[in-house]
């Protein structure tokens, strides 16, 4: 096992990774910016070194200052968390050259399924069913419009690097493909250094069905179940729950083994996630997630397995400490993302100072945040500030615990989603289990936004 860790991220999941290190007996070392240099997860590690500047690209990103203090510090593995270097390829070769352990899978592993299209051809040799599209990618208009004919629109043209909704945009005609093709590329390459894009047929009003897997080097794969995560704005995650609601058993079963049966076609190794569009009970894949995600806690909770400690295991050479006949999922888990911003003025960030603050607690409540009262929530990072996590033996007691936890949930000095997140708990949508991705698009739509802001009133 590793004496000592290097967790080169910030937040709360700075803050999970830093937890489960003391409880395994394992020294942490945070790097952070001096936008952080207050924060709470400079506190509680056991070492802290200050890399750099606010700006990503001038700390959490440099991968040759993280590795500088890693080999100063006499680092056994790097955990990179979600975001930043998480999914980087050449950062998981640069820790294996440097004799450092990435906490991760391998970067022959990240890099396959980081690239979105490689990812869904592979998918598709597997016998992974994947929405009708491209099997390469697209570089001209002409062959954008050829795709798009074929396949019928509506379309999705989507970057094949990165995430959280960047370098996508939707077509509904020759004209909107062609625009939308260049503007996905530009937004691309500019977010992410990489243009390149694919397409693939837009499947209208589904759910976002996410799989937990945990993969070790010994090609043992397990699934810790499903979540959805189908509340969304600009395919940001709102809200998540485990299990699933309105999933047949078959269906359930069939989705879980089929992810199970993605992540063993790459030899999976570590947490990840396969995430796959449900419509009218057929099921497709997206991408996957080579990394923990903010989300993992859901699944935590229903199976009672530590996910962070399992990556650290197998990181280690460690096998899964479980077997699939040993896993049982009880109960039913919500996830809320606290972020500071205004949902009713188009989700803007709210920086700024927290005056007071008061987390909920009770039976079956979980926090994970790294914010304080007094904590001067900076403008340079991602605006979630906590997540409230509750579980419960039932789905309906489930939105009860969450509607009283949120109720408790006491943040003051700047706006949060905190009143947007119990509104959307109240609609009989959700109630009912019944809600799809367009959700929030459809509250746009309806006037919801427009009659709810402060600014309107």
């Amino acid at each position: 096992m590793f004496n000592k860790i290097l967790i080169a991220n910030r937040g709360e999941i700075a803050i999970r990774i830093i937890r489960a290190c003391r409880e395994m007996g394992i020294k942490s070392v945070i790097v952070y910016s001096k936008a952080d240099e207050n924060s709470l997860p400079v506190r509680l590690a056991d070492e802290a070194v200050c890399i750099g500047p606010a700006p990503a690209n001038q700390s959490y990103l440099l991968i040759d200052r993280i590795i500088s203090v890693a080999e100063i510090g006499d680092v056994d593995a790097i955990h990179p968390g979600y975001g930043f270097l998480s999914e980087n390829p050449h950062f998981a070769q640069i820790c294996k050259e440097c004799n450092i352990t990435f906490i991760g899978p391998t970067a022959e592993q990240i890099r396959a399924m980081g690239d979105k299209a490689s990812a869904r051809e592979t998918m598709r040799k597997a016998g992974i069913p994947v929405t009708p599209g491209s099997n390469k990618i697209i570089s001209t208009e002409q062959e954008a419009l050829e795709i798009a004919r074929k396949i019928e629109y509506p379309v999705m043209i989507k970057a094949t690097a990165g995430g959280g909704g960047r370098g996508m945009r939707t077509a509904h005609n020759d004209a909107s493909l062609i625009q939308g093709f260049h503007a996905a590329m530009t937004e691309a390459e500019r977010a992410f250094g990489n243009g390149d894009v694919y397409i693939e047929k837009l499947i209208e009003h589904p759910r976002h069905i996410e799989v937990q897997v945990l993969g070790d080097n010994f090609g043992n794969v397990i699934s810790l179940g499903e979540r959805d995560c189908s509340l969304q704005r600009r395919h940001q995650k709102l809200i998540e729950e485990s299990p699933a609601p309105m999933l047949s058993a078959a269906l359930r079963k069939k989705i879980n083994e089929t992810a199970v049966k993605a992540a063993k076609a790459v030899g999976y190794t570590s947490a990840g996630t396969i995430e796959f569009l449900l419509s009218n009970q057929n099921f497709y894949f997206m991408e996957m997630n080579t990394r923990v995600q903010v989300e993992h806690t859901v699944s935590e909770m229903v199976s009672g397995i530590d996910i962070i400690k399992e990556q650290i295991r197998i990181a280690a050479g460690e096998r899964l400490s479980y077997q699939q006949k040993n896993i049982t999922l009880s109960g039913h888990a919500i996830e809320c993302r606290i972020n500071a911003e205004n949902p009713y003025c188009n989700f803007s960030p709210c920086p700024g100072q927290i005056t007071f603050y008061a987390a909920p607690g009770g039976p079956g409540v979980r926090v994970d945040s790294h914010v304080f009262a007094g904590y001067r929530i900076p403008p340079n990072y991602d605006s979630m500030i906590a997540k409230l996590i509750v579980h419960a033996p039932t789905r309906a007691e489930a939105i009860a615990r969450c509607r009283r936890a949120l109720d408790e949930y006491l943040i003051e000095g700047v706006q949060t989603s905190i009143p947007f997140a119990q509104f959307l708990l109240d609609t009989k949508e959700f109630i009912a289990g019944e809600y799809d991705t367009d959700q929030i698009e459809k509250l746009v739509k309806g006037g919801y936004f427009e009659k709810n802001c402060p600014v309107n009133k």
